[in-house]
């Protein structure tokens, strides 16, 4: 065997290497991305069986306080905003129309809080328990978006697998966050 194939062949395994870890590299960070895409789904899954919750929870409302009806309008319209934030892929989007849901069903338990009845009502207290099940599942969907979009921010962003993120057609994407001055929940007292 002479000079020139050894060196053939010295080349031909670098190029399988090469190739090898350019498919591993191109598998990793699309595999990464599709997380993100699946945990953002999480997040619209949580925030539909929110906003499929409020019409009973407005009906209920109602039926007590009637006379109310800006605060039910109010949640009538974050509802579907939300629903039409869920069906796209705007995440600011989704996450203002969320922290508009948020502050009207506040408002709504404020003027529930007028109504003892209402308080005690099975279906209220019923409804009242599932949202606050739901608003641990969307904190917690959340969180979930944040890290994996964590993972993949940090793929693309170094070597060497950011050479190989324009191939993928994976680009860093943007953390779910509170809009300004949402930090924190309303202050509900039941």
């Amino acid at each position: 065997m002479g000079t020139l194939a050894i060196v053939l062949i010295v080349i031909a395994v670098i190029v399988v290497l090469l190739v090898l870890f350019g498919v591993y590299a191109f598998n990793k960070l699309r595999r990464a991305d599709i997380a993100c895409e699946e945990s953002l789904g999480g997040i619209d899954v949580q925030l539909t069986r929110r906003a499929d919750l409020i019409p009973n929870l407005v009906n209920t409302v109602k039926g007590y306080a009637a006379h109310e009806s800006s605060v039910l309008e109010a949640v009538t319209q974050a509802r579907g905003q939300v629903q039409a934030a869920a069906k796209g892929t705007d995440v600011p989007a989704k996450a203002a129309a969320d922290a508009n849901l948020t502050g009207a069903l506040g408002r709504l338990f404020a003027v529930a809080e007028n109504y003892p009845q209402l308080q005690a009502a099975p279906n209220f207290m019923a409804l009242q328990t599932e949202l606050s099940d739901t608003e641990n599942k969307i904190s917690f969907a959340r969180q979930y978006y944040n890290d994996a979009v964590s993972r993949l921010n940090q793929l693309v962003k170094t070597i060497p697998w950011m050479m190989f993120a324009p191939m993928a057609g994976v680009k860093a994407r943007e953390f779910y966050q509170a809009p300004a001055g949402q930090e924190q929940a309303p202050t509900v007292q039941f």
